[in-house]
């Protein structure tokens, strides 16, 4: 089990670029994938970007080349640089550390608090 703390949300204006990190404690971050996750306010939860073990990506087509995830094993820390925020990412994100099986993200149970960001027209 992992335990994920995230935090970097706030309110921005539109155009405007946020980091979210995603604090781990636990000994099985390193071989974790780690998946990015959105939720508007009625609406499910949804996955937008993840970054594997290998450091490699994926994203939703809606943030590709304005959202990159990263991490730093050493820091046990992923994060989730956002540029070029519009109105409608305005949600609260949500971190998880769960299994990449080609491309297919495998959530598992192991959820931060979430971090609202609110973005300004």
């Amino acid at each position: 089990q992992v335990h994920l703390v995230e935090s970097g949300g706030g309110l921005v204006q539109a155009g405007g670029s946020l980091r979210l990190s995603c604090a781990a404690a636990g000994s099985t971050f390193s071989t974790r994938a780690i998946g990015w996750y959105r939720q508007v306010t009625n609406e499910q939860r949804e996955l937008i970007a993840t970054v594997n073990s290998r450091g490699e990506t994926t994203y939703k087509d809606f943030v590709k080349g304005r959202f990159t995830a990263s991490r730093d094993d050493a820091k046990k820390t992923a994060y989730l640089s956002m540029n070029s925020l519009k109105p409608e990412a305005t949600a609260v994100y949500y971190c998880n550390a769960g299994d990449m099986r080609g491309i297919y993200y495998y959530p598992s149970s192991s959820w931060g608090q979430g971090t609202q960001v609110t973005v300004s027209s």
